[in-house]
């Protein structure tokens, strides 16, 4: 689903708190451990991992450039790396047309480094720094971020086999893995609707986390037509109080065939908890996303600030 649509991330402000504010535990070596840019990483002779390659991109991470620069409790709270992206002619074209850069020729653009962080408590990356260079590494263009711009990672993020990989080359917990599982995506409920069609709910696995008592992901539904045709579609990111019976959206993605991908968050959601009722399709969701939690507890409480010695002592 990656490629199917594009989705603008919403920057959480609760992430942006978690990363620049969390304490150090982290060692003096560790602590004074310099990122290293994009461009000082050209000049290495370190390998590239691969990563994935499709019609328009390759990926690329420098495993020996992946630092743990903040820790609590040593659990690592922010990790930075250094990606490496290579380009045909359409994954330069759109890289370019993206980023609005209009003096940069397709055909030139060979491949790109950057250096990017993520919080794996929060699931954000965020670019520090970026370079472009043609086949003989010849820098076109370069950009230092600031502020840093975090997106949330989930199916629909370019970015989300960067964050797999770097995180699981930290804590190894599975990232990888768990995005092209046969049972990434959970199903939660699926029903006919009055005329005729049915939806399908599924919870995306790779991004459940409990946090306190809320279990949070992001769901995928899926509305079609009596005859089968795709009618739209609900990208939705919830927390869901299970033992309160109450829960929320928190973004609110919409498509349909006329209007493309819209942001319906402000249109749609209050940002209050609600009761689940009894014997509602929000019951059903509930009740399987707790079976899961209770069979799948390392996973959905990895690298958790509240009970990680518990779990992995």
């Amino acid at each position: 689903m990656r490629y199917c649509f594009s989705i603008v991330s919403a920057i959480l402000f609760l992430a942006v708190a978690m990363c620049s504010n969390v304490m150090y535990s982290t060692t003096g070596a560790e602590a004074a451990t310099t990122v290293v840019t994009a461009a000082a990483a050209a000049a290495t002779e370190n390998p590239w991992y691969w990563i994935s390659s499709d019609n328009n991109y390759t990926k690329y991470y420098n495993t020996s450039q992946v630092k743990v620069q903040e820790a609590f409790g040593g659990i690592a709270t922010r990790i930075t790396a250094v990606t490496k992206t290579t380009y045909s002619y359409g994954g330069a074209k759109e890289t370019l047309d993206n980023y609005g850069i209009k003096d940069i020729r397709p055909n030139d653009l060979a491949y790109s480094l950057a250096t990017v962080q993520v919080c794996p408590q929060t699931r954000v990356l965020a670019y520090m720094d970026e370079v472009f260079y043609d086949k003989n590494g010849k820098k076109l263009w370069s950009k230092q971020y600031q502020p840093l711009k975090y997106k949330e990672m989930n199916s629909q993020e370019f970015d989300e086999d960067f964050y797999a990989y770097i995180v699981d080359s930290v804590f190894g917990m599975g990232e990888v893995e768990r995005r092209s599982a046969s049972d990434r995506w959970l199903l939660l409920r699926q029903e006919r609707l009055p005329n005729g069609g049915y939806v399908s709910c599924m919870a995306d696995t790779t991004t459940m986390r409990v946090n306190g008592e809320n279990i949070i992901f992001w769901e995928w539904q899926e509305y079609k037509s009596a005859s089968g045709e795709l009618v739209e579609i609900h990208f939705l990111k919830k927390a869901i109080n299970i033992p309160q019976y109450t829960g929320k959206i928190v973004r609110y993605q919409h498509w349909n065939p006329r209007e493309g991908w819209k942001d319906y968050t402000d249109r749609e959601t209050d940002g209050a908890y609600h009761a689940v009722a009894k014997g509602s399709a929000e019951e059903t969701e509930l009740k399987a996303l707790q079976s899961y939690e209770s069979r799948n507890q390392k996973w959905v409480h990895r690298y958790s600030l509240e009970d990680y010695e518990s779990l992995y002592r």
